[in-house]
């Protein structure tokens, strides 16, 4: 016999296979998008009222009864029912089974493709709203941090390799443009997701003609979505949206590989907190760094859900398949794995403790063999050639097993009767920051600039 409680029920002559309610029904994640739903329904009724299908008094009836719903549904009074799939079939459900008639017409011209598509782009503002105040907060870290260490020199690495000398500052700030790349893209991903589908029905349009310019008003979006077919049926909207969580979490990934390095025994460049640290059930003296280490692993999972989306949108046809309820978990997640990532590196980066002494300690001589290089180049030697000349010097201190700064000056000369005493003052950590004071590089100078740029970013 057929199940009466679906809302598409009326063509079928049995139930669904029981298996078949296990695998189609989303509620158990789809739960996230009630407050938006709630809101949709709301802003529909007053449009049905506006075009005759409810009076006012009705519509206030609906309106009035649906906000009870969301209270009743936020202190836990509402029961899912088997015929629910998802919750925006529960909320017309549940709003029928209290209005009768009055309650069943919500879904008047409009079908759950255009009410999903909407309910999903407000979830979408709201979140990057949050996402948005969290990675500000984290640039702000950023910029404290940066300042205390305009002149903690450390090694620049290429390679993992020692590679020149820069500033902790100048690296910190690296992240900092980084992350607000991210923001301008988070940005673009919220102006994308400002046009409403509602109103775009399956697939044509409703053929009831409610003012979708003040029915978006309504919910707060910019302008309704411009083609019915598009609005229900492609999502690249999202897919925008996981890809700058994605591209935010490569950034927080790599800094997090940094800092477990700079943290573990074998550097002690950086102390983690406690707070953001774990430890380990066999091991007394272990203090593990987890947070970065979860921000490494959880980058991994977005990366898979955005090649998921994309996968799942490559093969389907035009015009709206149910594959596209696949699109809500990966969503979901990465949105709120992102904010809380952001939030952890944004505790990490304000409560560790720099050694800047260790910084300084561990520079190898020989990263200040550009330099040297560029010595030469300043007395007319032609750059490869200058190369070529510090290239044999870092060679014979190697199999001397002596740091290049400890040549003497007649040992420097067998190389190049260029190098005069002067070329000690080379081997100055701060001197070499002091050569790089060109616009973007690590010399304090720069450094300044660049501090002030990013104020003035966070603060516009």
């Amino acid at each position: 016999m057929a199940d009466k409680q679906k809302i598409w029920g009326g063509r079928f002559e049995i139930s669904t296979d029981e298996l078949m309610e296990q695998f189609g029904r989303s509620i158990s994640f789809d739960q996230k998008l009630f407050h938006a739903d709630i809101a949709v329904n709301m802003a529909w009724a007053q449009a049905l009222a506006e075009i005759g299908v409810y009076s006012s008094e009705e519509a206030d009836r609906v309106v009035e009864e649906l906000d009870q719903i969301r209270k009743d549904f936020e202190n836990g009074k509402l029961i899912f029912s088997p015929a629910d799939e998802d919750i925006h079939s529960a909320n017309e459900r549940w709003l029928t089974e209290r209005l009768g008639d009055v309650g069943a017409r919500i879904h008047t011209g409009r079908s759950r493709n255009d009410q999903v598509a909407t309910d999903v782009r407000i979830w979408i503002r709201e979140n990057l709203a949050e996402l948005s105040i969290a990675l500000r907060d984290l640039q702000h870290s950023i910029i404290s941090l940066a300042e205390k260490h305009g002149q903690t020199v450390m090694a620049g690495q290429t390679h993992l390799r020692q590679a020149q000398p820069v500033s902790l500052g100048h690296y910190l700030l690296s992240f900092f443009f980084q992350l607000q790349r991210d923001y301008e893209r988070l940005l673009h991903a919220l102006m994308d997701n400002d046009k409403m589908p509602l109103g775009s029905g399956a697939l044509a349009g409703s053929a009831f003609p409610v003012d979708r310019f003040a029915l978006a008003k309504r919910l707060n979006f910019e302008e309704p979505t411009e083609n019915s077919i598009d609005a229900t049926s492609d999502r690249d909207n999202i897919t925008q949206v996981i890809y700058v969580c994605a591209q935010i979490m490569l950034h927080l990934s790599r800094l997090a590989e940094d800092w477990i390095i700079w943290s573990s025994e074998s550097c002690l460049y950086i102390k983690i907190h406690q707070k953001f640290a774990t430890g380990s059930s066999m091991m007394p003296q272990k203090k593990n760094p987890d947070s970065l280490e979860l921000v490494r692993g959880k980058t991994a999972r977005i990366v898979g859900h955005l090649v998921t989306l994309m996968t799942l949108m490559k093969g389907i046809p035009t015009a709206y398949v149910r594959d596209l309820q696949e699109d809500k978990e990966p969503l979901f997640d990465s949105l709120e794995q992102t904010i809380l990532s952001v939030r952890i590196i944004n505790g990490v980066i304000s409560t560790c403790k720099v050694d800047a002494k260790k910084l300084l300690d561990s520079l190898d001589p020989a990263l200040y063999s550009t330099d040297l290089a560029d010595y030469l180049v300043k007395k007319n030697i032609p750059f490869r050639k200058a190369h070529q000349i510090v290239g044999r010097m870092v060679q014979y201190c190697e199999k001397q097993n002596i740091p290049l700064k400890d040549l003497s000056i007649e040992k420097m000369q067998e190389f190049s009767p260029l190098f005069q005493k002067d070329v000690l003052s080379l081997f100055t950590p701060l001197a070499a920051l002091d050569k790089r004071n060109l616009y973007g590089g690590t010399g304090p100078v720069s450094l300044s600039k660049q501090i002030n740029i990013a104020k003035k970013i966070l603060n516009g």
